[in-house]
């Protein structure tokens, strides 16, 4: 029940799978993370939440985010991508003239937690307090967080892995503003960390400084550039996966060598020091491009094998191909997810079929050889395949990962499975809702050790317009593909027992800043699965319906009416908007029969007022963040 990408997955490998046992895809799901019909699922003082991770032991790891009213480059924020080393595209504009404020926020949550069960706890990591904190300075100034923390990974030692920022440094300002007292920078931009028996462990890459050498015309300099690292993932025997930075692109040496410059220059009217001028370029630009690019690497980090500064051992992974000396071409790899035996799985640059004319971003994997050193591994593409990538790989070698190619004149991404133990069988690509392959989008994110494959798939059939995804699970030994909506308990969808016995929606009221009374019914809907344990707890991203609220234009605040409360957003009929915000969500197996549309009975007498979209994401409001109407 599989289409063939190239050959079908190997008889070996679902001998393997077999073996090991077949876990019901089917099975029912139970929301565990509900408080009174609502989500518990983002930290106090941020606006969306985000599963990353879960473990053997019910111990999952996760991501806050929203401190602040952002910029929205792309609405659509439900799906978070590693590879990507941010995890939404929500982004605050950075100046150097501006202090550096974090909005991302790392927490912890397990089944038998001191502050209750699946309750989001604040993780501080790299000196971060917490994004709900009233602290104030010396001045009476609110202290403000200016790392960004992010979690990606736990294992079932309860090493956690992830990434945070450089905190903020300053400068004394020189030039002809009255006003400007300080430069703001960074001394990196990421930095890959692991969280080892409450101990931080930053991840290095193996690239931080530029040397500038010297030559006739300009002397030798040295610039801390920083460099760039991200932890994906760490396996039971603490070996990290993620990649690093090993060189600058030569077009950045040369922005670098005129920042040097431009430093140096004595007659200018207001000289930039040289950090400055290197992180003004570091900073992305409206667009989100980066002007100092690096060479790219996956790695390997080993937190049992320490150097004499206590640093994790590293392992530089090879490229999928050999760069000429002169060339000026960025390539890049990525490690993403290993398994037991410390195999990774990934993505690289490669020439497909060692052809200098097809160069290619396309999924991988590293094996030891019996010297103990990686070899690269091209997961085979044809020449239709734009691109690939691969997340994860179990113990038994299955690798998951998708391609992107183009399916009825549109490009779409499709989840793939690889034997890596016989990779001559080719790539298989499981059907999903259709008994052929359809042109819906979908892609993998972890594989259990049961054959179990979570992750999103689009869920409408809409050419034209952005699609809304939801979470999937596919059961590799039986080749059932659900979406796992259709798979959870009434309760967990926000329906409840009328005094008929009949299932229907649970109603919320809700009053603003006016006195105005907005009743909704509560609707859940798992739109990403991120990660599953081998007891079959699974954990993501739900949408769940709110309320929008109005902020100050000038400020970003929230608007507070006279009654303390704020103040709905209205439509252009003057009605309020409600809209799907993101929590983390956790579910898991449970008896009796999922909810159906048979036994569910919409409240008849309920419609909403204002606009609501599934597929586009608008920010829930910062109660803290406030401001009085003029009367």
């Amino acid at each position: 029940m599989k289409l063939k990408f190239d050959k079908a997955l190997s008889l070996v490998a679902i001998g393997v799978l077999s073996v090991i046992g077949s876990a019901q895809a089917a099975s029912v799901y139970e929301i565990v993370n509900i408080e009174d019909y609502d989500l518990n699922g983002t930290l106090d003082g941020t606006r969306n939440g985000y599963a990353m991770a879960v473990n053997d032991e019910d111990e999952l790891v996760g991501i806050s985010k929203g401190k602040n009213k952002l910029s929205i480059d792309d609405v659509d924020d439900s799906v978070i991508d590693i590879e990507d080393g941010i995890t939404a595209a929500e982004s605050i504009t950075y100046s150097v003239y501006s202090e550096i404020e974090a909005n991302n926020f790392t927490f912890i949550s397990s089944d038998n937690a001191s502050v209750g069960s699946w309750v989001p706890e604040f993780f501080s990591m790299a000196g971060t307090f917490d994004p709900a904190s009233t602290e104030t300075d010396s001045d009476d100034e609110l202290i403000v967080n200016d790392v960004d923390t992010f979690f990606y990974g736990i294992n079932n030692n309860g090493v956690k892995v992830g990434a945070y920022t450089g905190p903020e440094l300053t400068l004394d300002y020189e030039g002809t503003s009255t006003t400007q007292e300080y430069f703001y920078y960074r001394e990196f931009e990421m930095r890959g960390i692991a969280v080892k028996n409450d101990v931080e462990y930053p991840l290095l890459p193996s690239f931080t400084t530029y040397e500038r050498e010297q030559t006739a015309d300009v002397d030798a300099a040295t610039v801390e550039v920083g460099g760039w690292s991200l932890a994906a993932k760490v396996n039971d025997n603490n070996l990290v996966v993620g990649y690093g930075s090993t060189a600058l692109a030569s077009s950045s040496e040369t922005r670098i060598d005129n920042c040097i410059e431009d430093a140096e220059d004595t007659d200018a009217d207001n000289p930039i020091p040289t950090d400055i001028c290197v992180q003004a370029w570091q900073y992305p630009d409206d667009n989100g491009t980066r002007y100092i690019q690096y060479q790219t690497r996956a790695m390997v980090w080993d937190l049992d094998n320490l150097d004499e500064d206590g640093l994790a051992q590293s392992t530089e992974l090879p490229l999928g191909l050999t760069p000429d000396e002169d060339s000026t071409l960025i390539f890049t790899s990525q490690g993403l997810g290993i398994n037991s035996a410390g195999d990774v799985a990934g993505r690289s640059h490669v020439y497909r079929n060692g052809d200098e004319d097809d160069l290619y971003f396309d999924a991988a994997y590293w094996k030891k050889d019996s010297n103990g050193n990686y070899q690269y591994n091209w997961v085979e593409m044809d020449d239709k395949v734009y691109y690939s990538i691969a997340y994860d790989i179990n113990d038994s070698g299955i690798l998951v990962g998708s391609y992107s190619k183009y399916i009825s004149g549109y490009l779409r991404s499709k989840f793939f499975m690889l034997d890596t133990n016989n990779p001559e069988e080719g790539i298989t690509t499981p059907n999903d809702f259709q008994t052929s392959l359809s042109d819906l989008s979908s892609k993998p994110k972890d594989i259990n050790n049961k054959g179990q494959v979570v992750g999103y798939i689009e869920s409408t059939y809409d050419k034209e317009k952005p699609r809304p995804k939801v979470a999937f699970l596919y059961d590799s030994t039986t080749a059932e593909f659900v979406d796992l909506n259709n798979q959870l308990t009434c309760e967990s969808k926000g329906y409840e027992r009328n005094t008929e016995g009949d299932w229907v929606r649970h109603t919320v009221s809700v009053q603003d800043g006016t006195g105005e009374i907005l009743t909704y019914n509560t609707e859940i809907s798992v739109v990403e699965a991120n990660s599953i344990n081998e007891d079959g707890t699974i954990v993501g991203t739900a949408f769940i319906l709110k309320p929008e609220y109005q902020y100050d234009s000038t400020t970003g605040d929230l608007i507070i009416g006279e009654n303390g409360l704020p103040l709905f957003e209205l439509d252009g009929n003057g009605d309020p908007v409600t809209s799907y915000l993101p929590r983390m969500v956790v579910m898991k197996p449970t008896a009796g029969e999922p909810c159906s549309t048979s036994d569910a009975v919409e409240d008849t007498d309920y419609e909403r007022k204002g606009a609501a979209s599934f597929a586009w994401l608008l920010a829930l409001p910062l109660l803290w963040l406030r401001r009085r109407v003029k009367k």
